[in-house]
């Protein structure tokens, strides 16, 4: 497979009209078209589902798009990085998931942004997995992981501020009347909570024998979609404080009894080099913990 080829590839998927990419791309349709067949042959699998007006992903295709993603993603960091030995410059590609208290790192990020121009950040958004998965396969310089964690393959350094665990709940419900919620009072109690707090032990433990009895109905990745099916009244949900405002609306937070906080780490390969980029914004983070 060539570079050049996946990125024909992912103009078609993103473009959903061979025409339009082929215009974006500045060849003709019948050379896109070849390239996109040879690259089915030489994969031996179908990419498109034909006789559609607009693109249509076969599973393999929808496969090879995440994949050529992260292909090109890494050969454009790849030359930013080389490109920029000499200066601070290139990307900063830095994942983590939701949580107000990474508010520090961000603090240092605009930092570099003030004070090199030429630097540029992607803001990745994900769960542990997922931020595992980039930084080993090097699309990401660091990851901010949350909660207990494994950290043995990879250097850390743990952030000064926690999450704390609470409820977002709809202010007329009945277990909005209570100042801090008890394990005991989520029995049979619809909730939406995040994958990984469901199965964390820490949640389990202060949980106790009382989780069989609860009424686990979804999982969210985004708090900002699951705060929305909590305003309908539908359920509550399971969170960290302060991650998202709330002033002025018909929801309230309630935190956990006994606390349980998160602890954050910030995270990156042992066995990558850091780009000047990545090493800057290191050295900072590290002058003001």
């Amino acid at each position: 497979m060539e570079v050049r080829v996946l990125r024909y590839f992912i103009e078609v998927v993103q473009e959903k009209n061979i025409s339009n990419a082929a215009k974006r791309l500045h060849i003709s349709q019948p050379t896109l078209s070849r390239q996109l067949m040879d690259l089915e042959k030489e994969l031996g699998i179908t990419l498109f589902e034909r006789g559609h007006r607009q693109i249509k992903l076969t599973q393999e295709g929808y496969y090879l798009y995440e994949r050529a993603q992260e292909i090109t993603g890494l050969v454009d960091k790849t030359e930013t990085d080389l490109q920029s030995q000499n200066v601070i410059s290139g990307t900063l590609d830095i994942g983590a998931g939701e949580s107000a208290a990474i508010q520090p790192v961000m603090t240092v990020i605009g930092d570099i942004i003030k004070k090199y121009p030429d630097v540029k950040i992607n803001l990745v958004s994900g769960d542990s997995d997922q931020i595992y998965q980039r930084l080993n396969n090097g699309t990401l310089d660091f990851g901010i992981i949350m909660g207990p964690e494994k950290l043995l393959d990879y250097h850390s350094i743990r952030l000064p501020q926690k999450n704390i665990w609470g409820i977002l709940v709809r202010k007329d419900q009945p277990i909005a009347e209570k100042e801090k919620i008890t394990p005991e009072d989520l029995k049979g109690v619809p909730i939406i909570t995040s994958a990984q707090s469901k199965e964390q032990d820490v949640f389990r433990v202060w949980a106790g024998s009382f989780i069989d009895q609860y009424n686990f109905i979804g999982q969210y990745n985004l708090i900002f979609n699951a705060r929305l099916l909590v305003e309908t009244g539908a359920c509550l949900v399971l969170t960290y404080e302060n991650l998202i405002n709330i002033t002025g609306t018909n929801l309230i937070f309630r935190p956990l009894t006994p606390t349980i906080t998160d602890q954050n780490n910030l995270i990156w390969n042992k066995n990558r080099q850091l780009s000047n980029v990545a090493q800057v914004f290191l050295n900072h983070l590290k002058e003001v913990q």
